[in-house]
């Protein structure tokens, strides 16, 4: 027998003793949001809890759209060819259910959008994506929207009057601020620090936190604490993915995406207080009439313009869970 023969036969031959060494599970998830983003904190907090428990599981997390765009991960997890997507504001597009976010003041704290993610309102929610080969696991943190303004503390509809406020392009946002009394002006957020400086508009809506990363403090004097908007965002699954694992493996990182909820709405309180303090010396800061700002846009809640988009039903049934007929 040859050098190569007896070589071959004496590793085929070890090989049969050697422990059989399973090839790990990857989970790849997407997300549109940089490196060190809330959305970043958020999916190494989940990858670590999933790898505890399923020690064979290589989560990978793939931030600022790598694995592609928001959109085409979104179709792609129906397809197969992606894992997993944390999404926000694109779901719209295959749940148009989801722009039931879009309605002004629904809710008032973190509290009472976990009691939403507990109720059947979330239920009708996820079967929304039905049919998607899309899987809702659970509702994690993004954040409130806030209003700066350079012309007067709001603290009631009234205050808003005249107000030229900017606002993204959407048409229900356009319509909230515009029924709430100001002149809303939508303007890509790339022209927002210009046109407060120039006067062009009096004011903008965002998180308290691009307050302070876009330095809108040196041109607005104001920063009402109005939570007008709460945009989660979506831990989605796709069903070709979760039905080639496992039941263990998908009881598992469905378990954990929605016992994961809880400490993103911690992190965000948290984060929105630093914040805050951060600009405590920089901006006034003020609280709002939350109750008559909720009153003043409950009439939106049976407009056309939101009803179409996003469905009776899913209106019905969220105003009911939040105690607002």
């Amino acid at each position: 027998m040859s050098f190569n023969l007896r070589l071959s036969a004496l590793a085929t031959s070890v090989a049969l003793f050697l422990p059989t060494i399973a090839p790990a599970q990857v989970l790849q998830i997407n997300s549109s949001l940089p490196d060190g983003s809330f959305a970043h904190a958020f999916l190494l907090e989940f990858k670590e809890r999933v790898e505890s428990e399923l020690p064979g599981m290589d989560v990978q997390i793939f931030m600022g759209n790598t694995l592609g765009s928001e959109e085409d991960v979104l179709q792609g997890l129906g397809f197969g060819t992606h894992h997993a997507s944390l999404s926000a504001s694109a779901v719209v597009q295959v749940n148009p259910r989801t722009a039931v976010f879009d309605l002004p003041y629904l809710f008032e704290d973190r509290d009472k959008v976990q009691e939403f993610a507990a109720s059947p309102a979330f239920d009708m929610l996820a079967d929304g994506f039905a049919g998607r080969g899309i899987v809702l696991s659970a509702l994690w943190d993004n954040g409130f929207r806030v209003i700066t303004n350079s012309v007067r503390p709001i603290v009631t509809p009234d205050d808003m009057r005249g107000l030229k406020i900017r606002t993204p392009t959407s048409r229900q946002r356009v319509a909230m601020f515009n029924t709430l009394g100001a002149n809303a002006t939508p303007l890509s957020f790339g022209e927002v620090y210009s046109g407060l400086d120039q006067g062009v508009i009096d004011g903008q809506e965002n998180p308290a936190q691009i307050a302070e990363s876009a330095r809108l403090y040196e041109v607005q004097s104001y920063l009402s604490l109005s939570n007008h908007v709460y945009l989660p965002t979506f831990m989605l699954f796709g069903e070709p993915w979760l039905n080639s694992q496992t039941p263990e493996v998908r009881e598992t990182v469905l378990r954990v995406a929605a016992e994961t909820a809880p400490w993103t709405f911690a992190w965000g309180e948290e984060t929105d207080a630093r914040v805050l303090a951060d600009l405590a010396d920089k901006i006034a800061i003020n609280e709002v009439d939350f109750a008559a700002f909720q009153a003043a846009a409950l009439p939106l809640y049976d407009d056309p313009l939101f009803v179409d988009a996003i469905g009776a039903d899913m209106i019905a049934i969220t105003r009911e869970v939040l105690g607002l007929d």
